[in-house]
């Protein structure tokens, strides 16, 4: 299991990201606008900088969502390998059986 404190961090994260998505995207927009003044194009980049840091996608962690753990997580399973390994041998996962020879 992961630490609690970096799960719930990562939680936190997710929901900046989710209130300032829309903010974001417009203000990325304006700054990418070639037909825009230069001037108009630096503010925008500058309230985009002010936005807080943690509100960027890439600021978020893929973590298992059985264990929280942040490394081996498979993106479509949102499951680390360890988690996969488990559930599969448990006979969780439909379809899927653990190999053995």
């Amino acid at each position: 299991m992961a630490k609690k404190s970096a799960v719930e961090r990562d939680l936190k994260r997710r929901r900046l990201i989710d209130k300032f998505a829309a903010k974001r995207a417009e203000l990325k927009a304006i700054s990418k606008d070639e037909n825009l003044p230069g001037e108009e194009r630096f503010a925008a980049r500058l309230k985009l900088a002010a936005l807080p840091r943690n509100s960027s996608a890439t600021r978020a962690r893929n973590r298992c969502e059985l264990t929280g753990r942040p490394r081996g997580v498979y993106r479509k399973l949102k499951l680390s390998r360890i988690g996969l390994r488990d559930m599969a041998s448990n006979g969780q996962i439909p379809g899927m059986v653990k190999s053995s020879w």
